[in-house]
């Protein structure tokens, strides 16, 4: 640790002309704590999660378009806010892609200021919610403060730094430098105490070598009083060791679309609950989600991809329920039935399109968060090729969910265990008895608890 820190403050002397006048260092390098930490970061299996697309949000596409709107957000049952990159976007070579960084130590001024971007986050917490930055290690705009350290980015055979195949706005970083990793963790350290965030959603995730998030994440996390939510992009069964909280469900997304568009068995689900919890432990999770940022505008909104409004429930149903930590992409809570597409400043969400579909959201979510069970318990699946059934279930409180993925009526015979009992509809109220057989109306689901 006393490496680190004479590194860092070795950095720091460096680099002290480009950190805003507003923020004070201290003698170990770190800024002085802005605000006080967060103490409602909740456990991982209890997150449910919104990304905030900042230049969608609002017509003025800014920090304070998404502080205008906290207390809807907070109404949904978010407790975790994951906001896109707020930092200068690059313009050499440039696409206007707000992931392509031109300043790590920045608010970008398309954004707001730093002020903003603290006023957010204390808004945030004062409902209850964390916040996480997207955080952009692979690679950095081609006219990124850092790009005059040469070696600090990869290099073809003639010494001409090199871009990320197929991104030709960025420029890729080399992990083979000490220097630059100290200087990215001691960037990723910057905004913790400078904004008093909660964590990073880690973009790219898989491009970066395990040793480096191995290293970021100690670092991170050994930041006295405080618990830092860590989030990797990515699929590689590493990530759980090098210590994130979270890693995205990649395997359950495209599983669900090839289950709506190919008509495949439902119960293929059944592998990916297995797999994409390889070397998972009891505070690891996998974020699943129906849209994002990059499905959205490459794919098609959730409306497009499963099936319109009641075949999107549906399929969030099962995202929210089964197994795994339900995302929520800005708009999809109001059923926004056009693609927001890159880079995100065209289109701007309707807030009042679709209120049943944001009444729907508010009832499951709140189920959720108030059902233990359905949050980490034990998961016992009884699908069959076209219903996604299963049991949740901890200590004496038990759900039954049921789900038709199919556009059409399908008749469901229930296992021996669950026939002939009778249950409470969760959503709804009321007692439900059911008997050997059901029949599920297109897309339609049940949530039941044990009375």
């Amino acid at each position: 640790m006393k490496n680190y820190i004479l590194i860092v403050s070795t950095f720091f002397l460096f680099c002290c002309a480009k950190t805003p006048k507003q923020v004070v260092v201290d003698s170990s390098g770190d800024p002085v704590q802005y605000g006080t930490a967060f103490t409602k970061v909740p456990a991982a299996k209890d997150a449910i999660i919104y990304q905030v697309n900042i230049r969608a949000f609002s017509t003025a596409g800014n920090l304070q378009g998404v502080t205008a709107r906290l207390d809807s957000i907070k109404s949904l049952g978010i407790n975790v806010l994951y906001l896109m990159p707020v930092y200068p976007v690059g313009s050499l070579r440039g696409f206007n892609s707000p992931y392509a960084i031109k300043d790590y130590k920045a608010v970008g001024a398309e954004f707001g200021t730093l002020e903003d971007l603290r006023a957010l986050v204390n808004g945030a917490h004062s409902r209850n919610m964390a916040v996480m930055m997207d955080w952009v290690a692979n690679h950095t705009a081609w006219d990124n403060v850092w790009i005059n350290n040469k070696t600090w980015y990869q290099q073809d055979a003639s010494g001409n730094i090199i871009n990320p195949p197929g991104y030709s706005d960025v420029a890729q970083l080399n992990y083979n430098n000490d220097e630059m990793r100290t200087a990215m963790i001691e960037a990723m350290r910057y905004w913790i105490f400078t904004a008093n965030i909660d964590g990073y959603r880690c973009d790219f995730a898989d491009n970066v070598p395990f040793s480096f998030w191995k290293q970021a994440v100690n670092s991170l996390k050994s930041i006295k009083g405080r618990q830092v939510l860590m989030f990797a992009e990515g699929t590689r069964n590493d990530h759980f060791n090098a210590g994130f909280d979270f890693i995205f469900g990649f395997g359950f997304y495209y599983k669900m679309k090839e289950i709506y568009a190919g008509n495949k068995s439902v119960t293929a689900i059944n592998d990916i609950n297995t797999s994409e919890y390889i070397n998972a432990n009891d505070s690891s999770q996998v974020i699943r989600y129906i849209t994002n940022h990059d499905v959205n505008g490459s794919d098609g909104t959730p409306l497009e991809m499963f099936g319109g409004k009641n075949g999107a429930m549906a399929a969030f149903v099962v995202t929210a329920l089964m197994k795994g930590v339900p995302m929520i992409y800005s708009g999809q809570e109001v059923g926004t039935a056009y693609r927001l597409t890159f880079p995100f400043t065209a289109q701007k969400i309707n807030w009042e399109s679709s209120p049943d579909v944001t009444a729907e959201y508010k009832k499951l979510l709140a189920f959720r968060s108030s059902n233990a069970a359905i949050r980490g318990g034990q998961l016992y699946v009884y699908s069959s090729d076209d219903v996604v059934a299963f049991i949740k279930q901890l200590n004496k409180e038990k759900n039954l969910v049921l789900v038709n993925l199919r556009n059409r009526a399908i008749a469901y015979t229930l296992p021996a265990s669950i026939a002939n009992t009778i249950w409470t509809d969760a959503l709804n109220g009321g007692n439900i008895s059911l008997t050997a057989d059901i029949t599920l109306q297109p897309y339609s689901y049940l949530i039941l608890k044990n009375q």
